[in-house]
């Protein structure tokens, strides 16, 4: 008698891939759906990576140890604050007096003051032959750069001296400075910002991260904060930026918070009516929006998964009727359930796994394009978005080749021969 002959589980592996290969176009249009699910998904996670690494990189600049205190929470411009936010009392620059003599856990306390114009009026900066009104002016003391450092790419920081005299003194962005000075000269020039003169005693080195590749410091012109308290006395937008001592950042956030509700007599039921924030939180906030957006791309991405994984299983229940016969001889020759099974559950799998694989590709081919299109947005397709995106891509096609490699696997062999 002779015995049934065996099938390894390496050809039935082999002969699913030649089934898949020998429809190609029928193949293609099938896992469509896949690759589009799949290409939303890991795009998405690496232009969010991208931009949370230059987000993270901003803020660290900062330091790790200080505290932001403001009038409203998110920009510290306040255009964007909401209504209720408006309404609050503004910071005073007294108050970092008074923080640094009553909170023993903060090492020091910097001032800012964000101009912004009012009455429709635009703030714009001139030399002779060329004017730009893409900028933004605040007013700094001294010791906000002992607190937060920045690097100086030319020229100096102003000194305590100048900013107590009120003297005409500024620093520029990187990217303004070399708007206005291209030759790279600008050091002891004057320049007109909002038709008042001021000489140019630094220019900043490029600041690192930033939002959507673009960072704002690079296009700011700081000036003594007593000279823009003079120059724009109805400005109000004031800015606080304390150093905790090391260790002790918890500790100064509630001093700081306990102190200002006392000195602005906010009422004990009422909520603070300022804002403190670190990097740290600001970057949890951050995440907190961006998984809200990989959410919505996921579900965007799994609506696509859905519809190529029906198609697989459509076009696997087709291919079962197509090749009954082919199914009776296998059976004839020996071939068990589960070889049946197997084969048809790795075209599946083979289907979608390709889906994914293209759907990977054209992801990374798309984050390099906006990176060259962008250099300032650092994109980066991140290891775990491919891992998942394969992942989910063969599960997909586990999940929706079960039941046509089931059915083939039912099929009696002696109708099956019979099948025309």
């Amino acid at each position: 008698m002779k015995l049934p002959v065996q099938i390894s589980a390496r050809q039935t592996l082999v002969m699913a891939l030649g089934a898949v290969w020998a429809h190609k176009f029928r193949s293609g249009l099938t896992i469509l759906g896949i690759v589009i699910g799949i290409t939303t998904v890991v795009t998405v996670a690496s232009l969010l990576t991208g931009l949370r690494q230059g987000i993270v990189d901003f803020f660290q600049e900062f330091g790790p140890d200080n505290i932001f205190i403001a009038r409203v929470s998110g920009d510290p411009s306040g255009q964007q604050a909401r209504p209720k936010e408006r309404k609050r009392k503004p910071l005073r620059p007294e108050y970092a007096d008074y923080l640094r003599s009553v909170v023993r856990s903060t090492a020091d306390v910097g001032v800012s003051l964000y101009i912004i114009p009012q009455g429709g009026n635009v703030l714009s900066v001139k030399v002779p032959g060329y004017e730009s009104d893409n900028l933004f002016v605040a007013g700094a003391s001294r010791n906000l750069y002992d607190i937060s450092p920045r690097d100086v790419q030319q020229g100096r920081l102003f000194t305590r001296e100048e900013e107590l005299r009120g003297q005409r003194v500024c620093l520029v962005g990187s990217a303004l400075g070399e708007a206005l000075f291209p030759a790279g000269n600008g050091v002891g020039r004057s320049i007109w910002l909002d038709g008042g003169e001021f000489t140019v005693v630094g220019i900043f080195a490029p600041a690192k991260g930033g939002f959507f590749g673009e960072n704002g410091l690079d296009r700011q012109i700081v000036i003594p904060l007593a000279t823009a308290r003079i120059r724009y006395p109805q400005a109000d937008n004031f800015f606080l930026t304390a150093q905790a001592r090391h260790g002790q950042r918890e500790e100064a956030i509630e001093e700081i918070r306990a102190a200002l509700r006392k000195l602005r007599h906010t009422p004990r039921k009422e909520e603070d009516d300022f804002t403190i924030s670190t990097a740290d939180s600001i970057i949890e906030n951050f995440d907190k929006i961006t998984g809200m957006i990989v959410l919505i791309s996921m579900a965007i991405s799994a609506l696509g998964l859905l519809v190529g994984g029906i198609g697989v299983m459509n076009i696997m229940l087709v291919s079962v009727t197509e090749r009954t016969r082919e199914i009776g001889v296998r059976k004839a020759i020996g071939a068990r359930r589960r070889d049946i099974v197997l084969q048809f559950l790795s075209e599946a799998v083979a289907l979608t796994g390709a889906g994914g694989m293209i759907g990977i590709v054209f992801s990374i081919v798309v984050t390099l394009l906006i990176g060259a299109i962008f250099p300032s947005l650092r994109c980066k397709v991140p290891s775990w978005a491919v891992a998942t995106a394969f992942s989910v891509s063969v599960v997909v096609g586990l999940f929706f080749g079960v039941w046509p490699a089931v059915t083939a696997a039912r099929l009696d062999p002696v109708e099956a021969l019979r099948y025309e």
